[in-house]
């Protein structure tokens, strides 16, 4: 959920009209479910590793979603960034 609102907002850049509504009503809907989820999450997980892999997996998404939908760039540095920081998300879960 935390990938598909990204993309529904990066999608309001170009929209117009009743696309943008349509757009705006999905980054709405996954981000509702997005909390709702990761309020789930908190229920059985400690809000230390909870959070942190929610907006890690946000991250990860968001960039990875600009490079492959919105045409960004993936130089060395940003996908070394990410390796990185999914290695750190990684590690949460391990040691939590």
């Amino acid at each position: 959920m935390e990938v598909a609102f990204t993309f529904c907002l990066g999608k309001t850049k170009s929209a117009v009209g009743h696309e943008l509504v349509w757009w705006w009503i999905g980054f709405l809907v996954a981000l509702t479910l997005s909390m709702g989820l990761m309020a789930k999450a908190a229920e059985r997980l400690p809000i230390g590793t909870v959070y942190p892999v929610w907006t890690g997996i946000g991250a990860v998404g968001a960039v990875l979603v600009g490079i492959f939908y919105f045409g960004e760039p993936a130089t060395f540095w940003r996908i070394f960034f990410i390796t990185t920081l999914i290695l750190s998300i990684t590690g949460l879960k391990v040691l939590g």
